[in-house]
């Protein structure tokens, strides 16, 4: 049979179907998970600090996987008890959203894949080995469901590997990032608001830290600063560690307010190196240590947002519509 490929692009979702065949495998093009990450993963063997224990972490790599696979695609941590409370969290609400699927795991990061392997012992698969082992065991239905936060060099990148793979599956579809539709955007913002509330006593400015990148997505950071002024929350700023609005804007912003304390955040799936390091650690470059030198009391929460349940209710919501262009 001739071998047919059908590309659709449905709401931001891909969808391929096809006729016999396996495709070649190829190994995806990392450069952004290798040199802009979300999270830079730590290869110094003589780690002075512990990031918890990864016996508690499931890397669902298993086989006996069955027709049907919704695999959850991620950049990775090696930080691993927030790999447990984020990437962990997700899985296991898409795990308990979808029983008659089997959950398994890829991410795209491979200098973290090998950090905790050999840190640890911990086998995750990457994209490709997840794909492969989709192959080998029979899957008919996969849908791949990104817990990036938007849709950027890191997803087209996924994309682009996923379409090597068009005639493995009967059916393959690709879900939605976080943030890509308005709605996403008033629903992450109030999600944030809630997990800081505690702090919102008139007197403090709460500031979200993203990554950035040097594509066009980084417009993200804006969107949802806008969405948070929008919604009335005036004493919320979004700044990122490599892009626009940079430490020197969300400071700037900060100062033009009557705040004696500044609260700290990522806004990141993870809270991994950049959380831990780039905004909470105590070196003079730091986020923490810039605003403590403004004379602000500053507090640095380390929880990603992966650990939000509002947040991984969003992913659901986008594979169950990704789910939903295959009926």
């Amino acid at each position: 049979m001739k071998k047919k490929l059908l590309a659709l692009l449905l709401a931001g979702t891909m969808i391929f179907a096809f006729g016999c065949g396996k495709a070649e495998n190829k190994k995806s093009d990392t450069k952004e998970a290798n040199t802009k990450t979300e999270e830079s993963a730590q290869e110094d063997d003589d780690e002075d600090y512990t990031t918890g224990d990864a016996s508690k972490d499931d890397p669902l790599n298993q086989d006996e996987i069955g027709e049907s696979e919704l695999l959850v695609v991620s950049f990775g941590t090696s930080f691993n008890d927030n790999r447990v409370n984020t990437i962990g969290g997700i899985e296991k609400a898409m795990i308990n959203a979808f029983p008659e699927y089997s959950v398994r795991r890829g991410f795209t990061s491979q200098i973290i894949i090998d950090h905790v392997m050999k840190r640890d012992g911990e086998d995750i698969d990457n994209v490709k080995e997840a794909l492969d082992r989709a192959v080998d065991n029979g899957v008919k239905t996969l849908v791949v469901q990104p817990t990036h936060l938007m849709n950027g060099l890191e997803y087209t990148d996924l994309q682009n590997e996923l379409a090597e793979y068009s005639d493995s599956f009967d059916k393959i579809v690709l879900g939605q990032p976080l943030l890509t539709s308005d709605e996403d955007f008033e629903r992450v913002a109030k999600a944030i608001v809630a997990a800081t509330a505690e702090y919102d006593d008139g007197e403090t400015a709460i500031c979200f830290m993203g990554h950035g990148t040097e594509a066009d997505s980084n417009k993200v950071y804006a969107q949802m600063q806008q969405t948070l002024k929008d919604l009335g929350y005036n004493n919320y700023y979004v700044g990122t560690v490599e892009a626009t609005p940079s430490l020197d804007d969300v400071v700037a912003m900060v100062k033009e307010g009557n705040y004696k304390k500044v609260v700290l955040e990522p806004l990141m799936v993870v809270a991994g190196d950049h959380a831990n390091n780039d905004m909470a650690g105590d070196d003079d470059d730091t986020w923490k240590s810039t605003f403590e030198k403004e004379g602000y009391e500053v507090k640095c929460i380390l929880k990603g947002l992966g650990e939000m349940e509002d947040i991984q209710q969003i992913y659901v919501e986008h594979a169950k519509a990704a789910m939903d262009t295959l009926q």
